[in-house]
């Protein structure tokens, strides 16, 4: 599988290329490809450029980038990803954008070129899908959400 990656004009040429940061790493950080200084509110959610286009040259359209928040901004600052994961299918050629919220109470600022979020490339299972009358039962069942408790 190839990612081929295409920069657009509000992808500063001074900005690092897309790349992992370190050996092992799962994604990639996106900037924010902005032309100037942008407030996310508190509260509030913004669609933000990347600055760039994919495309996944892989023999089956069985990839997909997801679009993740970064962990220091989530927890030091209330930023995230609205979506989250944000998804891009296979087929997609338009600009790659991050939808993000604010959490917190306070403003937040963006800079142009400020890493906001991080793409990774997933695999996609794709099932082949039987509807039925029944499912099989299982010692859990059908109980709900959180049934196991704290301890």
């Amino acid at each position: 599988m190839k990612l081929k990656i295409k920069y657009l004009d509000n992808y500063l040429p001074d900005w690092p290329a897309l790349s992992y940061a370190k050996d092992g790493d799962s994604g990639m950080d996106l900037r924010a490809a902005i032309d100037s200084q942008f407030v996310l509110k508190a509260h509030e959610r913004a669609l933000i450029p990347n600055g760039i286009q994919v495309e996944m040259e892989a023999e089956t359209n069985s990839f997909e980038i997801q679009v993740r928040p970064r962990s220091g901004l989530a927890i030091k600052n209330g930023i995230s990803v609205v979506n989250t994961p944000g998804t891009v299918d296979w087929g997609y050629r338009g600009e790659i954008k991050t939808i993000l919220i604010n959490t917190s109470n306070e403003d937040f600022i963006i800079q142009p070129g400020d890493r906001i979020a991080q793409m990774v490339v997933c695999p996609i299972i794709r099932p082949d899908i039987e509807v039925v009358d029944e499912v099989s039962q299982t010692e859990r069942g059908a109980t709900g959400f959180a049934s196991s408790g704290i301890k």
